[in-house]
């Protein structure tokens, strides 16, 4: 909006907060549809550019409901696929770096096919992201669709919800109530975790990029930390005392990620700016302040 589009947002929230649209809502130029892609869309809708970032994205959230997850990615991106079409519009893809699985590449490039279970107890989300991307490069190859694909990792930042389900969230909240962190497994399984903010700037870029990528595009933070390391750091962050607690590893949970981000930096001009500290820092006062309604003052860190 700050560049001047009127914007118009369909949820359904399922996952997100009407609150967080609150500032939004005073703003003539932004409309709220409550609407589930799942169904026929609403009739009249108009729009030069599509973002689709509808699906839970965490495994407790997505695996509530798998068959409701796999049709919001298939079912739904048909949906918006053919709004695309009819408006000629550009549209982008919020796909994932769940799409590699547990990789046996690393770190993953996107010429990665990936090693994926296609029936546990994550593929509802795995495959059905796999799926929209196929939909969305036939939709590309058929109707000449401008698409554009991103393959996101781990992302957190402000307005995550406490119950979100996803690793910084739980380790941030479980630290601010005093409560033990919960490691899966060893906590030698790496992850790397791109600021929200971060991962915004490289939507837009890739969006406005003169030409579409003629195959998805990683963008995340190629830092890799352990969850043992990133355990350590919201202890410290929050001046927590909780203690770090190991329950058994969940199916088909990865080993290690961390995307390979070189395409997006030659032909993007992206990369994280966003250190994993200073994006903790501003996680964690968010938190406490939705919590608390206080801030507290950390404790050293490293980057």
């Amino acid at each position: 909006m700050r560049d001047g589009y009127d914007v118009v947002a369909l949820d359904n929230f399922h996952t997100g907060k009407r609150y967080n649209l609150n500032a939004l809502l005073r703003n003539p130029r932004f409309t709220c549809i409550e609407h589930d892609i799942v169904n026929a869309l609403p009739l009249g809708l108009q729009f030069d550019e599509i973002y689709n970032l509808a699906c839970p994205a965490s495994p407790p959230h997505y695996q509530e409901d798998p068959i409701h997850t796999f049709k919001t990615s298939v079912l739904g991106s048909l949906n918006l696929l053919e709004l695309a079409r009819q408006n000629n519009a550009k549209i982008f893809q919020a796909s994932t770096s769940e799409v590699y699985g547990d990789p046996f590449v690393h770190p993953q490039p996107e010429s990665y096919f990936g090693n994926v279970n296609t029936h546990g107890p994550r593929s509802c989300y795995d495959e059905g992201k796999r799926s929209a991307e196929t939909l969305f490069f036939d939709y590309s190859r058929t109707y000449g669709l401008d698409i554009r694909v991103a393959r996101i990792f781990n992302t957190y930042g402000r307005r995550m919800q406490p119950d979100d389900g996803r690793v910084v969230s739980n380790f941030i909240v479980q630290a601010l109530r005093g409560q033990d962190l919960t490691v899966y497994g060893s906590g030698m399984q790496t992850r790397s975790f791109c600021y929200a903010d971060d991962l915004i700037e490289g939507f837009v870029r890739l969006m406005n990029a003169p030409s579409a990528p003629a195959h998805p595009v990683n963008l995340g933070n190629p830092g890799e930390f352990t969850i043992m390391e990133l355990a350590t750091l919201v202890i410290s962050y929050t001046n927590s005392r909780s203690k770090i607690v190991h329950r058994p590893l969940p199916v088909d949970d990865p080993r290690q990620r961390k995307p390979d981000i070189s395409f997006a930096r030659a032909n993007l001009g992206w990369e994280p700016k966003i250190s994993l500290s200073q994006g903790l820092a501003q996680t964690v006062d968010y938190f406490d302040t939705l919590l608390y309604g206080s801030k507290l003052v950390k404790g050293a860190a490293a980057s």
